[in-house]
């Protein structure tokens, strides 16, 4: 190619970029003349043609992952392209969220729904007991909906932690609700790369295809030695939570009253080979569901358990203490309601069931302790928004009666995604501050207060602080002596 070449390339792009602001200004231009003229409001209504023509200008770009079929099905991009050229940024943003969890919805009605549902809500969550078809996909929230796609595996972990960020922004800076944030072209991009790389594009895993043709094979047709041969490969190949997720889906299909005979018999054949690759926390889980569904006076659920678990020959993993489903399910409930609407004066009863599970003195069986602290310090740090009036008294006695391994834990949480991104947010920062000021007095240990040391005279952002090398060796120290 010769210089003048270039120069040719060079003065057509400059050209066409010159045709699109030209054409978004008229366009605005037009609409600005119809707000003036009706007596609408028009400053601050749309956002600048620049702005507009950036997002233009790396259309094919950004678009180029999808094949023709795919765009052609695309309605919501369309609208999307539609609000970016009125300069509508804000509802821009809320369609690209609709083409994108409409297209999650669809992968995931291609998978085992019933396995799906447990995933996403809980097993044994009151919710889940609704949850029954492909229309029932609605009734999820989006972030259980991305929850749920995650333990599938029809999410990577990356991916679902940048589509969790763009949920958050569609949910506090687009049109869906009143906002005044401020969206920018270069973010829209991004957000826009993001759900087509991570969901629309995203070919399926290996493993989530083979595990989802299992599930459905169990119930049409009768594992035979071949199949069993081939599915115990596969296990194998899973990472620690895929592994788990397939746990309680088989338990809860095993579980329920509508499954037949050659389901549960396909069941008891497979559990054995999944059993070698569980955790034992996992394994503890199917004593804990045979106790909740007795507590909770479901006989004929309780028996199916049972003899689940018995075909494993795990009679050592029925817990002793009656309370554990209790409080792993007050834990459930809580969660769950934190990351629901109204959170702030729903928290109440859930967070006192907990502390009526655990009781005044709380025993807390050792094996749920870092769920159970990690569940309270994640709702006391607050989603960012606001502090739950009808709960936080609730969390601050509950801390206060952590023993100093709990404490520990706590400290160490700083150090897990799920609780340092929370930190990005100032309220969560300052809920983070009086936390360490509930904990100090219990750290007993010399690594756990050189561990509080470095944490209170580390500089902000706290975040920032799983990354430091400091704090890696000193966690790992903390962690040892635990």
């Amino acid at each position: 190619m010769t210089g003048n070449d270039l120069i040719n390339i060079e003065y057509d792009v400059s050209r066409e970029v010159s045709r699109i602001d030209g054409q978004l200004q008229e366009f605005e231009a037009a609409l600005l003349d119809t707000f003036v003229r009706t007596g609408l409001p028009s400053e601050n209504v749309l956002v600048p043609v620049t702005h507009r023509g950036r997002i233009f200008k790396n259309l094919d770009d950004a678009l180029d992952p999808l094949s023709d079929e795919r765009r052609a099905a695309s309605l919501y991009i369309s609208k999307f392209l539609a609000a970016v050229a009125a300069g509508l940024f804000d509802a821009a943003l809320n369609y690209l969220w609709d083409e994108t969890i409409g297209e999650l919805r669809e992968r995931v009605a291609g998978y085992e729904l019933s396995y799906f549902f447990d995933m996403a809500v809980g097993s044994a969550s009151e919710q889940r007991k609704q949850l029954n078809s492909v229309e029932d996909l609605t009734k999820i929230t989006d972030q259980s909906l991305l929850e749920g796609a995650r333990k599938l595996g029809l999410l990577s972990e990356v991916g679902y932690k940048q589509l969790d960020l763009v949920r958050y922004m569609r949910n506090h800076a687009s049109a869906a609700h009143p906002n005044q944030h401020d969206l920018r072209a270069t973010q829209l991009l991004e957000y826009l790369d993001v759900c087509i790389t991570e969901v629309i594009c995203l070919p399926q895993d290996a493993v989530v295809v083979e595990i989802g043709r299992l599930l459905s094979n169990i119930k049409t047709h009768k594992l035979s030695e071949h199949d069993l041969y081939t599915t115990g490969s596969t296990l194998g190949k899973l990472t620690e939570e895929q592994a788990t997720s397939l746990g309680d889906g088989l338990a809860g299909i095993y579980t329920r009253l509508d499954s037949d005979v050659q389901t549960r018999d396909n069941i008891r054949l497979l559990l054995p080979k999944l059993w070698l690759h569980l955790p034992e926390s996992s394994r503890k889980q199917f004593g804990v569901r045979a106790l909740r569904f007795r507590v909770n006076q479901d006989t004929e659920q309780a028996e199916l358990a049972l003899e689940l678990l018995r075909s494993v020959d795990g009679d050592a993993y029925l817990p002793d203490d009656l309370r554990i489903p209790q409080i792993q399910q007050a834990l459930e409930d809580l969660r769950s309601t934190h990351n629901q609407h109204n959170n702030f004066s729903n928290e109440g009863p859930p967070a006192r069931e907990l502390a009526r599970a655990v009781g005044d003195t709380p025993n807390v069986p050792s094996w749920l302790e870092i769920e159970y602290v990690e569940t309270l310090v994640t709702v006391y740090l607050t989603n960012g928004h606001g502090v739950s009036w009808a709960a936080t008294s609730v969390y601050e006695r509950l801390i206060e009666l952590f023993t100093p391994r709990q404490a520990a834990i706590a400290l160490l949480l700083v150090m897990i995604e799920t609780v340092s991104s929370r930190l990005r947010r100032s309220l969560s920062v300052r809920q983070w501050e009086e936390l360490l000021d509930i904990l100090e007095p219990k750290l007993v240990s010399r690594p756990a207060k050189e561990f509080f040391s470095a944490l209170k005279s580390y500089e902000p952002p706290i975040d920032t602080a799983r990354k430091d090398g400091n704090m890696l060796r000193l966690a790992e120290d903390l962690k040892s002596s635990l």
